[in-house]
């Protein structure tokens, strides 16, 4: 195991071969760098954890992909944005499971302004698609920035809207892959004129997984997220209720009870999500109440103190789990372990291939 004494210098390299490897999610990597200090010494570390969840330790990444991949972006004109750097969204940030890694073009000082999500129905309707059109040319003016995900229907509409004042694009695919395909020339213009942003790495094409993870860095990048329209078992509602896992606001456009693309958006403003109907409403809720609340980009919440598992801890926890997601916090109260030690417990079942990770902190045996 590495010396834990002096964190060993990481590379870019590095840290893209933890986080490209199988079975070291977000979270995982944020605990793994907090525990061993740096990404080089996390690897080194990887057996012996794996081996105290009881499982064999997962595959590293090929570092010759690394560098091919390293050199793919660099020839596309992009760059990567990690978890660690300075310029690294601070409300993305905050996030339990915040990307380590980023890729992105365009222009990163649109991430420092007020960030509102505009999301809803890929088929949208005409007099939906006008209305985020315009409602995202009026919070550019008021001077945010609009985020949505570059697909058909409100996310386009959004884009378009905002071009001229500042927009953020998220995509589910790689930084080099178009989707829908109608969306090339829009893609490119956001790239150019705002800012482009990709979690997944040049080549992937986009699959039913990605989006939701898509989802959630839109939701994570914004103080708030507005759905126009939306059907009751849309996207759109998993960005909303991602929004409100991370505490963000959660804003709603009515629609009529006669169609069903308003039927999420009036769902969502019954159960709690404001109701908003013009740029105005979405400023005043997304303003910040005192501006000494508002952190500073590269602020960083402070870890929970390392600490290692024993064998009886390890019992606990794990006689604990089941195929049940549960919060990881409901595993430290019932174990009565110190948080740390849980913690680390689940650290070591995820890298032996025994845990997943749930959206809201929750965790569950693998399989």
């Amino acid at each position: 195991m590495a010396d834990l004494g002096l964190p060993v210098a990481d590379t870019i390299a590095d840290k893209l071969q933890l986080i490209r490897t199988n079975g070291v999610g977000p979270v995982t990597y944020r605990q793994l760098l907090a525990r061993f200090g740096s990404a080089a010494a996390a690897i080194e570390a990887l057996p012996m954890l794996a081996r105290r969840g009881g499982g064999r330790a997962p595959e590293l990444a090929d570092p010759r992909a690394v560098a091919a991949e390293v050199a793919r972006v660099a020839k596309l004109g992009a760059r990567y944005l990690l978890l660690d750097d300075r310029d690294y969204p601070p409300l993305l940030a905050e996030l339990d499971d915040a990307p380590p890694a980023l890729i992105v073009r365009g222009d990163l000082g649109l991430t420092a302004r007020p960030c509102v999500a505009i999301v809803g129905a890929r088929n949208a309707s005409a007099a939906a698609c006008r209305f985020a059109r315009e409602l995202a040319l009026r919070l550019g003016e008021a001077g945010a920035t609009v985020v949505s995900g570059l697909a058909r229907g409100i996310d386009t509409a959004a884009h378009v809207g905002s071009l001229s004042t500042g927009t953020v694009g998220v995509i589910a695919s790689g930084i080099d892959v178009v989707f829908p395909p109608e969306n090339a020339e829009l893609q490119e213009r956001v790239a150019a004129q705002g800012l482009l942003v990709a979690e997944q790495p040049p080549g992937t094409e986009p699959r039913a997984r990605n989006f939701p993870s898509r989802n959630r860095i839109i939701a994570g990048l914004s103080g708030g997220t507005v759905v126009v329209e939306a059907a009751p078992k849309s996207g759109s509602l998993i960005t909303a209720r991602l929004a409100a896992e991370a505490g963000r606001e959660v804003m709603a456009v009515p629609g009529s009870p006669l169609d069903p693309r308003a039927q999420g958006c009036n769902l969502l403003i019954r159960e709690g999500a404001i109701l908003v109907q013009n740029a105005d409403d979405v400023m005043q809720q997304i303003r910040p109440i005192d501006p000494r609340a508002v952190r500073a980009p590269g602020e960083r919440w402070g870890a929970p103190p390392p600490a290692d598992a024993d064998d009886r801890a390890r019992r606990d926890v794990a006689g604990l789990l089941g195929p049940v997601p549960v919060a990881a916090d409901e595993l430290i109260r019932q174990s009565g372990h110190d948080p740390a030690v849980v913690h680390m417990v689940l650290l070591e079942l995820e890298l032996a291939g025994r845990l997943e990770r749930h959206a809201g902190g929750r965790v569950s045996l693998a399989g």
